[in-house]
């Protein structure tokens, strides 16, 4: 398993969301980060998923 990283931020820059994610690929991880998300309604807030490598996976601002 690696461990992903998930962080949400409030638009004066509060970090809302700092989760660890365990996965085994990225397709899997950005689908747990998405439902995560979905589930705590913070698609639409400012976010960033990241592999163990640095890769950035989902971001929106």
């Amino acid at each position: 398993m690696k461990t992903y990283k998930l962080t949400a931020f409030e638009a004066n820059g509060e970090k809302i969301v700092d989760e660890p994610i365990q996965a085994e690929h990225d397709d899997e991880a950005k689908a747990l980060a998405e439902k995560l998300l979905a589930e705590k309604n913070l698609l639409e807030k400012t976010h960033r998923f990241t592999s163990p490598s640095g890769k950035l996976i989902l971001f929106h601002s």
